[in-house]
């Protein structure tokens, strides 16, 4: 049914009138209606009269009343053609898929052929094609259009014009593709090239693993044309995330990486002789590695549109937020201050997914939920099912509850064609459709590219033990491109000399490749080599900033405009940070953090901060974003500082951890300029994100020589709260840490803070930046300890170590070495005050965990001759913190010192649950480390 129309605007006088008069009775008695009136009421509401015309239009038609029921059942027929044709569609190439056709029989209706042709065309479908000249061929014509090798799911969506676009671009055939003859030849052209790429890898490399993509060559071809469709709206840069399936053709074909060099790979053979001199392809590579079904690339195409694939681990479906992170990126420009301003033309991003991962993996569900909210909408993604109804040996039945596997995207309004493989033809024209849709709503689309896979999950797996049914079809069902060749020479565009001739070609093309591989010498195992740069580790910077501008920049930070009506309790408060400037009171954490950040856009580096609440802050202490009291109006006070050189945004995340830390990650690999940081709301929320760390924050460096700057808050420290709100898991980043691979740091310090952002922020552009990992505080926000005077804010650097003040003076006296981190460093200092009665200890405060800072730590210790003990303390557990990580230091540094533990013993629970029984054993650890040998 059209949606610009009801089924009521079908009926005009007493017919309508006949309506109307038992939709009355439908409210009072919906028992006493037939039940075919019922199902519409419930559908469309009342019926009502025309505005424009109180009498017959000669157009419409008149039901005669015989006829009423008839035309109500032709309705809906018509309709459940539209909400149910792709239940009986002929989207399975091997004709192996469910298939259920008892809601578009004439039967179900009580309708027979007859009837339907008396059935005015008008009623079924509005602006029919011309030579539909009755209800019957408007059905026969609805079901060409519904329950081909293409078919929609559109229902579900809520939007009336959108939806009634989609329905008129259907019922006008526009989807089909028509092309030229020279176009279908070329067509084949590519399916030879897409197949025979993978025939001559299995024929040439036995054995090896390549993930192939055949059962789904078309979709190569349905990349090619979003990337042609592209080009036709002057987009600058396609952003493709895929897993390992298919991935050696799409980066061959789509990327355009040369034969030469995918077949170098597989025979082990050096490949940068073969990369484009014209520097079209552009790839990384780290000193470790990784197979080359993870890798990706960069190719910038005559046009200037660049397309980019990911790389990506064999977890599916996480590359998904990091491309769509990407993507927003490359969308918005951010060297003016205010907020960044974004191009959805710019860049899209296209996501293809497993048949089984889509519906299986959590994270699918995460990216289609931030897919239209403000933070992280990219204007659409066009997302492509790669199905091959199997995943690696588990039939659909047992991987999901869904009738497809596209049916998540369903939740989110997201419209879903599904669309046979095997006619690429259709697959042309569904990507056209699709590239069209996103520019016009800037909505997600899913494409559920209907095919199978040729062999097992890889090339050495023989599927016939585990899948013997769907294995015995595929071997007996023709390639894609063979059946494409017999229908070119049906169509005599063609012969089968032509077909076998453009097959062996494109074997000969490629066998030409492999010589010139086989011209080189095989590579020797080549060493590790680690860049000096990232060996040398972060370099000391000043980042002190002068006490004029800091002054300044809090003025304006406090100047609001005269008609924004603030919340007078958090004015107040906010108020107090200008006391600091007239020599009253400590600058706290937050209010540290918001002074840095001001510098740092004064210093063109653009700021994306992102998560749960972010913008007032877990514990109420940021505040970036101000609401008017009386209209709820926002006021980013940052923005309008003097002098600011680059965009300013922080965003309220929804409660999603891997997705967004995942898109956060992106948008700094594509944006090098920009300080991008995540914040948890409580650190133990970073454990539903630890993917994203494994596979992709500590590693891309070393595995893709990907470069990262970005920047991850995990609030963490024992303060009674319980198990999950005090451990930010501190032990797994250390676990992690290695070749310098990310900075990890425990600060007690508001100053330290300050400095860290600002190096950070200075070191993006560098080859020497990497992630910074801060595991941040939570009472210590606001304690008068951690807090800094504006002079500690206008020189100096971030300190690895600081030293605790009063103590250390009588060198002599002292015998013990307490090492501490974060807010048990506070707790210390609370208790030895300023040093009076502790001569016999000296506090060392460890701010940067890893690199762990051995060099300036040997160098305190060697300043005390008589020192017998080194204590490492904390509030974690024996087996969880950094004793662990920080021991094997420790030995290296003691020389005749004993080294002793202080902390919580082993246990399960990072944290006691009861608040009394975490203050007897905090007590506990602070008498033990400040008590005398």
């Amino acid at each position: 049914m059209s949606n610009n129309q009801t089924p009521w605007s079908a009926f005009s006088g007493p017919n309508l009138g006949y309506v109307m008069e038992q939709y009355d009775v439908f409210l009072q008695s919906p028992d006493d209606v037939d039940p075919e009136l019922v199902e519409l009421f419930k559908q469309y509401g009342a019926p009502k009269m025309p505005a424009s015309s109180s009498s017959n239009s000669p157009d419409t038609p008149i039901v005669e009343p015989n006829n009423f029921e008839k035309v109500v059942n032709a309705i809906q027929l018509a309709d459940a053609i539209r909400n149910h044709g792709h239940l009986t569609a002929n989207i399975y190439p091997l004709n192996d898929g469910p298939k259920e056709d008892s809601k578009l029989n004439l039967t179900t209706y009580g309708l027979s052929e007859q009837d339907l042709r008396e059935v005015p065309v008008s009623f079924l479908i509005k602006n029919a094609p011309a030579n539909i000249m009755n209800g019957l061929q408007a059905i026969e014509y609805l079901r060409s259009m519904y329950t081909d090798k293409i078919a929609f799911e559109i229902a579900h969506i809520v939007n009336t014009e959108e939806r009634t676009w989609l329905q008129e671009k259907i019922e006008k055939g526009a989807i089909r593709e028509k092309l030229s003859a020279e176009d279908k030849k070329q067509l084949l052209k590519r399916l030879t090239q897409v197949e025979g790429f993978e025939k001559f890898i299995h024929r040439t490399f036995v054995g090896a693993k390549r993930f192939s993509i055949e059962g789904l060559d078309s979709l190569v071809v349905l990349m090619d044309e979003l990337v042609r469709q592209s080009n036709k709206t002057n987009t600058k840069q396609v952003n493709i995330g895929m897993a390992h399936r298919g991935r050696l053709n799409v980066l061959t074909h789509v990327l355009n990486k040369p034969y030469e060099m995918m077949f170098a790979e597989f025979a082990h053979v050096p490949t940068e002789s073969f990369l484009p001199k014209d520097g079209s392809l552009e790839l990384s590579e780290g000193w470790f590695g990784d197979v080359k079904y993870h890798k990706g690339a960069s190719y910038r195409s005559q046009s200037g549109l660049t397309v980019k694939l990911a790389y990506n681990p064999s977890h599916l479906e996480v590359v998904s937020p990091i491309v769509t992170g990407q993507t927003r990126a490359a969308q918005e420009t951010t060297d003016a201050a205010g907020y960044p301003v974004q191009d959805k033309n710019a860049a899209f991003a296209i996501l293809v997914h497993g048949d089984a991962a889509f519906p299986g993996q959590g994270v699918v569900t995460e990216v289609l939920n931030y897919s239209r909210v403000r933070g992280y909408q990219t204007g659409g993604s066009i997302h492509i099912i790669a199905n091959n109804m199997i995943g690696f040996t588990t039939e659909h039945y047992d991987s999901r509850s869904t009738n497809y596997s596209s049916d998540p995207a369903k939740g989110y309004e997201v419209p879903v064609i599904h669309v046979n493989a095997d006619d690429p033809e259709a697959v042309i024209g569904v990507a056209k459709f699709a590239h069209e849709y996103r520019q016009k709503f800037g909505k997600d689309i899913v494409i559920d590219l209907l095919g199978y896979r040729r062999y097992g999950h890889n090339e050495m797996d023989e599927p016939l033990v585990t899948n013997p049914t769907m294995y015995h079809s595929i071997h007996k069902h023709p390639t894609v491109r063979e059946l494409y060749g017999k229908q070119l020479v049906a169509e005599n565009l063609m012969e089968n000399s032509d077909v076998k001739s453009l097959d062996q070609s494109v074997f000969a093309e490629m066998q030409q490749a492999y010589d010139r591989v086989k011209e080189l010498p095989p590579s020797t195992v080549h060493d590790i080599v680690i860049p000096q740069v990232v060996l040398d580790g972060m370099p000391e910077i000043q980042t002190g900033v002068e006490e004029s501008k800091l002054a300044k920049i809090n003025e304006e930070l406090l100047t609001w405009p005269a008609d924004f009506n603030a919340f007078k309790k958090l004015e107040k408060i906010l108020k107090r940070r200008e006391e600091p400037f007239k020599g009253k009171g400590k600058v706290d954490w937050g209010h540290a953090e918001t002074l840095a950040f001001a510098t740092i856009l004064q210093e063109g580096n653009s700021i994306r901060l992102s998560g749960q609440d972010a913008q007032r802050g877990t514990f109420s202490h940021r505040h970036l974003v101000l609401h008017d009291e009386k209209t709820g109006a926002e006021l980013t006070p940052i923005h309008a500082i003097s002098d600011g050189n680059a965009s300013f945004v922080v965003h309220n995340s929804p409660l999603t951890e891997a997705a967004i830390l995942g898109y956060e990650f992106g948008y700094n690999l594509e944006d090098n300029n920009s300080l991008t940081i995540w914040e948890a709301q409580y650190g133990d929320f970073a454990n539903m994100a630890q993917v994203m760390f494994d596979n992709f924050i500590s590693s891309a460096r070393a595995k893709w020589g990907l470069k990262s700057g970005l920047v991850m808050l995990l609030p963490h420290a024992a303060e009674g709260q319980g198990s999950e709100h005090s451990s930010a898991r501190l032990e797994r980043y250390l676990q992690l840490a290695a070749e310098n691979n990310w900075t990890v740091a425990n600060l007690s310090s508001a100053a330290n803070y300050f400095h860290i952002l600002r190096r950070q922020a200075k070191m993006l552009k560098e080859d020497a930046i990497r992630p910074l990992i801060i595991v941040s505080p939570k009472s210590l926000l606001r304690h008068p300890l951690v807090g800094a005077d504006v002079a500690d804010l206008t020189t100096g650097q971030f300190e690895t170590v600081v030293e605790q003040p009063g103590l250390g003076q009588q060198a002599d006296k002292v015998e013990k070495i307490i090492f501490v981190s974060g807010k048990l460093a506070i707790d210390l200092a609370d208790k030895v005050k300023d040093g009076a009665g502790f001569d016999h200890i000296h506090i060392v405060r460890v701010e940067q965990l890893y690199p762990f800072p051995q060099e300036k730590i040997q160098q305190i210790v060697s300043r005390f001759p008589n020192a017998k003990q080194l204590v490492w303390a904390q509030e974690e557990p024996e087996n969880m913190g950094s004793w662990n990580f920080a021991l094997p230091y420790l030995l290296e540094i003691a020389k005749d010192q004993e080294i002793t533990y202080v902390g919580r013993v082993h246990r399960a629970s990072p944290a006691e649950g009861d608040g009394d029984t975490y203050k007897v054993e905090q007590a506990r650890i602070i008498e033990e480390a400040l008590k005398s040998l």
